[in-house]
């Protein structure tokens, strides 16, 4: 089973490709949770995400017949990054698979750091299938996402910079998904810091690790569905579940509306950047997904920034929403003068500001006599969304929420 010495020999070979990614007390989110929160912003990594560590450790590692072949692997986006520049830099070829729904900019970074990209299949298992055939066919080394010894070393060097960047460490809360960041990381936090918990934390639509625990075995989801592509994977990995059994503490999850509020705080506390992948941890912190004691020092590793900017988009006003930020409602009104004008001084005297006002007077939910209205308002919260809806109603109206 992987052991410290392994991430000790990674940090070696991955030395002067990796970065030392900074480790940061965030008082805005120690205040909105209660513990002191230090984030591991691996959001600064190279590639954008921790995935570098492990591909450039893989790779170190390959004899020159293997080297002289060339590599292949499958990925959603952020192991594919890290393949990519890795085997450049060895002057290594690499063919990437990449599932044919991945994120734009994920494709074209890993496209600019000199890989062949093949797009193939709905998810990461239908991707990894292809390129197994491709690893056959070329004689290619497969450098796989995360059930490698080797990969997850190289991950475990994160682990060895949280000990000693933060000695004083009492939880370090990790994504899962294959489950080759946290063997790494749990790895490293329990043989150099043995009382420090390690929390795991996944994507409800993407829970393989908490049904395979609960079960004693490695199980395989039907599908997956979540907006942490990163991490939407629908197997844990043969060689990471008995690392994860014995060194993770407990594994939680977080759903998608938890994740988008992430993101959106992230964004508007910390002005930072973060993927869903990569925004679970502080998802479980702010959800109270697991049990955490005032001021206790917690480690969020924030694994990824490589998020589309039409997903982007989406997350945002979902993250709005979730936090009573945005409002979207319908509602009839009489069609006569005057009407739309008492609608919207009700709306001004709550003190909501209005983005938007569709009038449609051909709706057939409406009577031949009425009009529907649809508004998008800013709002300030979860109260004021509840205190002006009351007052619409007050009023005689009959807002329905839309989003």
């Amino acid at each position: 089973m992987l052991g410290l010495d392994d991430i000790h020999e990674a940090r070696e070979r991955v030395d002067g490709v990796a970065r030392h990614t900074p480790l940061e007390h965030s008082y805005s989110f120690s205040d909105l949770s209660g513990a002191a929160v230090h984030p591991k912003l691996e959001v600064f990594q190279r590639t954008g995400s921790f995935k570098i560590r492990g591909a450039s450790n893989r790779i170190a590692t390959l004899t020159d017949e293997e080297q002289a072949a060339g590599v292949v692997t499958a990925s959603a986006g952020n192991h594919a990054q890290g393949v990519a520049l890795a085997a450049t830099r060895a002057d290594v070829d690499s063919v990437v698979v990449m599932p044919e729904h991945a994120p734009i900019a994920k494709v074209k970074a890993t496209r600019s750091y000199g890989a062949e990209v093949v797009l193939h299949g709905e998810d990461y298992d239908t991707a990894q299938a292809r390129a197994h055939e491709i690893e056959a066919d070329e004689n290619r080394t497969y450098v796989h996402a995360f059930d490698d010894p080797t990969v997850m070393a190289g991950q475990g060097t994160i682990g060895l910079e949280i000990v000693e960047d933060c000695p004083d460490v009492e939880t370090v809360v990790v994504p899962i998904g294959g489950g080759g960041l946290i063997a790494g990381i749990a790895t490293a936090v329990k043989a150099k810091s043995p009382d420090t918990r390690v929390v795991g934390v996944e994507a409800e639509g993407a829970s393989s690790v908490a049904q395979s625990l609960e079960k004693g075995s490695v199980q395989e989801l039907d599908g997956v569905d979540t907006i942490a592509d990163g991490i939407a994977t629908r197997r844990v990995g043969e060689r990471t579940f008995p690392i994860i059994e014995e060194r993770v503490d407990e594994v939680v999850s977080v759903s998608d509306p938890d994740i988008a509020v992430a993101i959106t705080t992230l964004l508007e506390r910390s002005k930072t950047l973060i993927e869903g992948a990569g925004a679970v941890p502080m998802a479980a912190i702010l959800a109270e997904a697991f049990d955490y004691s005032d001021d206790e020092v917690v480690v969020p590793v924030l694994c990824g920034g490589n998020i589309d900017l039409n997903m982007l988009r989406t997350v945002i006003m979902r993250g709005l929403v979730e936090s009573g930020r945005y409002l979207r409602f319908r509602t009839t009104l009489p069609d006569r003068p005057g009407s739309l004008e008492r609608l919207v001084e009700i709306i001004a005297d709550e003190r909501a500001n209005i983005y938007a006002i569709q009038h449609d007077r051909t709706s057939r939910d409406s009577g031949m006599t009425a009009t529907e209205v649809a508004i998008d308002l800013e709002t300030r919260g979860e109260e004021h969304v509840a205190t002006l809806l009351d007052a619409l109603e007050a009023n005689g109206y009959a807002p329905e929420v839309l989003v």
